[in-house]
């Protein structure tokens, strides 16, 4: 993780993409070679030292993908159906680890539905109610299906840009007094807090990049990581 933020900070980028924590529940899942793990305590305590050692660097993390992104067919329109006990002990506890243990800068919601909802429009009451993440939720890209639901629902940031198509849908609905301005006040400034940590975290680790004891450390890392084999 030290090494990934160092690598972050010296390439001047604010916040890396990761890490994954979906479980792998099928070896057809596309992002398998990103997440960690099939079980969640082991995912829950790699992903949290991961993002511990990038942020030590003063540069963010984007926890991904919340929640229940465990396939890639189909993954903008379908729906991970799932009963409540699993849902918690397995496709939700890495992240609450995660959450509790390390605060990442940034939580990335999932493309698909999660019983019915998509992810984008279920994000408060467990992510910030129950496990007290303070950061900024940002979307997958092009994972937002109704901006206006989405962002009372505590999606703070699409990604990417519209070209202001959805900016003007969030004017047109707090004029309308569909959307209370008060909720749009609190993602901004989630936002506005995210670019103050990233200004404040920037040069942290100066140049140039050891590309050679890098990839000696990755080496190590996978080599270390064969246990089964062994």
């Amino acid at each position: 993780g030290k090494a990934l933020g160092a690598e972050t900070s010296i390439e001047d980028v604010a916040v890396l993409l990761g890490p994954g924590v979906n479980i792998k529940r099928s070896p057809l899942c596309g992002r398998n070679f990103e997440y960690f793990s099939e079980d969640p305590i082991v995912s829950g305590v790699l992903g949290a030292a991961f993002v511990n050692g990038v942020q030590s660097q003063g540069v963010g993390t984007s926890l991904k993908h919340f929640a229940a992104n465990n396939q890639e067919t189909d993954r903008m329109r379908a729906s991970s159906d799932i009963d409540p006990r699993p849902l918690r002990e397995i496709y939700l506890r890495g992240f609450q680890r995660v959450v509790e243990d390390a605060q990442p800068w940034t939580v990335m919601c999932s493309y698909n539905k999660i019983n019915g909802v998509y992810a984008s429009e279920l994000l408060t009451r467990v992510l910030r109610g129950e496990w007290g993440f303070e950061g900024v939720v940002v979307s997958d890209w092009g994972a937002v299906n109704e901006r206006v639901k989405g962002l009372p629902a505590g999606l703070d940031l699409e990604m990417p840009s519209s070209n202001g198509r959805t900016d003007a849908e969030l004017v047109a609905a707090v004029r309308s007094g569909e959307l209370d301005e008060s909720a749009l006040d609190v993602a901004a400034g989630r936002v506005i807090d995210l670019v103050r940590k990233a200004q404040a975290g920037a040069g942290k680790v100066a140049g140039p990049l050891d590309v050679d004891a890098h990839h000696a450390l990755a080496r190590e890392a996978a080599g270390r990581s064969i246990v089964l084999l062994k």
